[in-house]
Parts: C-alpha cells; structure tokens; sequence
C-alpha cells in the first residue's frame, strides 16, 4: 500500500461528531474545511456575509473642518447643494448688486397684520434678487427632504447666488387638513426665501425695532374691530391708506 492510500484510508476512520464542530478551536477548524480536498464525507460551510450600510457623516463647524469634496464643485460642476458649503463667506459682490440689495425698503411695499407685526409680501424678495443678479442668476435649493408633522410643514432651503451658497434658513408653515400639504409646503419655501435674504441684508429694516415703532406710528392705525361670528372685540392694526378691515371683522365706529 502507498503512501497516499494509506493517507485516505486514515483519514476516512476519523468521524467528528456533527454537534462537536463548534467547540472545535480555530486550526482544527481549518484543517477540516481542506479534509474535502482528500474526501467527500465531510461539507463545510462558509461564513455569512453581512453588507453594511452607512448613512452619509453630517458634518457641522468651521469651514476648515469640512472635507474639502463638500466644500468645492470641482465634479465638472456639478455640485450637492443639499450637502455642499461652495462660495461660502468667499468674497463680497460687487458694489452695484451690493448696493440694490443694501437699499432702503419702499414704505409702500410694507405691509402689516392685524396682530401688528409688519412684513415684506415674498414676491418683493423675489424683484429684489431678480434686479441684483438677474432672472436665473440666483436659486432655492433643497438641503432636506420635507417634514411634515404636527399640522406644520417645513424644509430647508440654500440660497445659491451666481454659483455661491449665500445663506441656509429653514422654512414653516401650518396647515389644516392633509389637501392642503402642497400649498403648505409652497409657503414655507417662501418663508425660508424671506429668512435667507436676511443674510443678504434685504429690508433689513423690517427687524430694526426703531423703524417698526416709527413706521407704525406714521403709516398704520390701531382700530376697534368686531368678530362677526365669536362677536368678540379687539384691537387690530391696518394701514392708514387702505380701506376699513374686512370679514370676518367690522370696524367699530
């Protein structure tokens, strides 16, 4: 008998009990998983592999700790804004578009509430970016995707400018039934509009609490209303050139 037949017939008087593997350590292990190689009573078994999925990093602080891939659009242009910080703080524009941003608010584009809080109507936004950097020369990008919760729908925006991320705000708005989501959700990216220009300095002056006391006293009046259906009365602001305040409330005389 030879070598190699007496190596088979060796090995095959060797049985492992199927209940003993387990507790087998590591190098006996191995030399039973190559035992195929000489006989086929024993099958082995490879371990599972388990794929592993992770979520993107969220990085937050100073620009400098921010991997350099999020902060520039090197990638033939096309950058995440949903992610990216490019442009950001980079340089000041020039100071036409500075000066149309920077400008005074018209007091007649003003308007007010009847809880008194004064406010720019977001289209005005909109003509003000339009003349600084021309239709196309400014955007909204989502950061986010939206929230919808609690009766109050939200999502946050970047302002992008010529190419530059200029500022991040989140916008909300509330809502009353489940039809009325899209609208919704349609304010409240007017409402992180109206937050980003803030950065940009635009009606800058809407914030200041001098001029809200000094316009209001030159430009609105605080009147008596009526609630039509609770009949309750209050006191509600308007402006002093637009008509009586409408339904559900009437003026009292």
């Amino acid at each position: 008998m030879n070598l190699a037949s007496r190596l088979l017939s060796s090995t095959a008087r060797v049985a492992i009990p199927r209940n003993y593997r387990n507790t087998l350590g590591p190098s006996y292990r191995l030399a039973v998983s190559l035992r195929p190689q000489f006989t086929a009573g024993y099958a082995t078994e490879s371990p599972a592999t388990t794929k592993v999925e992770t979520e993107p990093d969220a990085f937050e602080g100073t620009s400098s700790e921010i991997p350099s891939e999020i902060l520039d659009s090197s990638n033939d242009g096309k950058t995440d804004w949903s992610r990216s910080f490019h442009g950001l703080s980079e340089e000041a524009f020039a100071k036409e578009i500075a000066d149309t941003l920077l400008a005074p608010v018209n007091p007649l584009d003003i308007e007010i509430k009847p809880d008194g809080m004064i406010y720019l109507p977001e289209i005005k936004y909109r003509r003000i970016l339009n003349k600084s950097f021309g239709p196309g020369g400014w955007g909204l990008a989502p950061r986010s995707n939206a929230n919808v919760s609690n009766m109050v729908a939200s999502r946050e925006y970047a302002l992008v400018c010529q190419g530059r991320l200029v500022a991040i705000a989140r916008g909300e708005q509330e809502y009353f039934d489940k039809g009325g989501i899209p609208t919704a959700l349609e304010s409240a990216k007017s409402n992180a509009l109206m937050r980003c220009c803030k950065d940009l300095g635009i009606a800058s002056e809407l914030w200041d609490p001098r001029f809200i006391r000094e316009f209001k006293a030159q430009h609105c009046v605080e009147v008596f209303a009526e609630h039509l259906i609770t009949k309750k009365k209050k006191k509600l602001w308007r402006r002093k050139d637009q008509p009586k305040l409408g339904y559900p409330y009437q003026e009292s005389k």
